[in-house]
């Protein structure tokens, strides 16, 4: 079988080309793919502005953020059948090596893949992909291919609050700097909680957005940030910091809008920088800081979640742009180039 795919073979240099798809291997499955997100990271890439794509070792097929359809099985599959609606995971441990026997994070996994990152291990910006069982997850039959997509995404925001013994409740203050769609998914899950929430944003359509997605408050970072955050806190300032931007400001003020006991929790990118920040405060708040680069075991946990909440918040509406799949170089000029507009740019087959 053929399929139109796309492979990105270093900065600036993204084709289609049309394929012959491998057979099947034993615990392999084949997704035709119904919707593929731009992720910032996917933009970083092609700008050449990130390690993470790794076309050092080849050209590979972007896009870790998808939705489809099982329509055929190896012979060893058992959770999967045709007609399934899927997703997959974007970190692929192994599951044998001593670090995933320990039960480290997928990303110490010492055979670790990326899906959407590498040559080995293809993503869903094409209009078919083969990915082993053990990576997919199945959504729910009424759901879109577009939701199916926003798995990836939304597991960050909930694992980045949630995994690693972190916890929120409706007694925390909730700051989440970054209002993209993982600081927007981290907003969902604080508000559910209860939680105060408070989102911190320099674009103006983002704030207003996070508003619609469960955001009491949305700040200007750039005017009187932390004087604000202590007259909606009445000097509390925030229990629950959430760092989803990668900004090294943003990075930079969550010593100072954290109070005493403050849970700190670093989602967004910003590896290969050093940023200067004042660390002392740690000390004298007492800040407890994780990070959470990915997620474990939690893609179940997210389908069941965002099933929960999808009366109470319009997942299409965040998809601002869709393009086929053929019209992908115009799909990532947008997305590359029109932040304030285009929110999540969907590609479709």
């Amino acid at each position: 079988m053929k399929a139109t795919t796309a492979f990105l073979y270093g900065p600036h240099d993204l084709r289609l080309a049309e394929i012959d798809l491998p057979a099947l291997k034993a615990h392999q499955v084949l997704v035709k793919v119904g919707a593929c997100g731009i992720c910032g990271s996917d933009v970083e890439c092609l700008e050449g502005n990130s390690k993470e794509g790794r076309y050092d070792l080849g050209p590979y097929t972007p896009g870790h953020e998808w939705g489809g359809q099982v329509v055929e099985i190896g012979s060893e599959v058992r959770s999967m059948q045709p007609g399934y609606k899927v997703s997959g995971d974007c970190v692929m441990q192994c599951g044998v090596c001593r670090n995933c026997q320990e039960g480290l994070m997928p990303s110490a996994c010492l055979n670790m893949r990326e899906a959407g990152f590498r040559p080995d291990s293809p993503g869903g910006m094409a209009e078919y992909m083969v990915i082993e069982e053990q990576y997919l997850h199945r959504v729910p039959d009424g759901w879109s291919f577009e939701d199916a997509g926003w798995v990836e995404t939304f597991s960050i925001g909930y694992f980045g609050i949630w995994g690693n013994g972190g916890y929120i409740d409706a007694a925390d203050v909730a700051v989440i700097l970054g209002a993209g769609p993982v600081g927007l998914s981290a907003c969902m899950v604080a508000r559910t909680s209860g939680a105060k929430t408070i989102v911190v944003d320099p674009i103006a359509t983002r704030r207003e957005r996070a508003k619609k997605y469960g955001a009491e408050h949305a700040i200007d970072p750039g005017d009187r940030l932390i004087k604000k955050i202590e007259e909606l806190t009445d000097g509390r300032m925030g229990t629950v910091i959430v760092e989803c931007s990668g900004n090294d400001a943003a990075i930079a003020s969550l010593f100072d809008i954290g109070g005493h006991g403050a849970r700190v929790r670093l989602i967004g990118h910003s590896i290969g920088r050093k940023i200067p920040v004042e660390i002392g405060k740690t000390i004298w708040r007492t800040l407890s800081i994780s990070g959470a680069g990915g997620t474990k075991n939690f893609a179940q946990r997210t389908i069941r979640f965002m099933d929960r909440v999808r009366t109470t918040y319009d997942f299409a509406a965040l998809n601002t742009h869709h393009f086929p799949l053929e019209r992908i170089h115009e799909a990532f000029e947008l997305a590359t180039h029109d932040k304030e507009h285009a929110f999540k740019v969907m590609l479709t087959t």
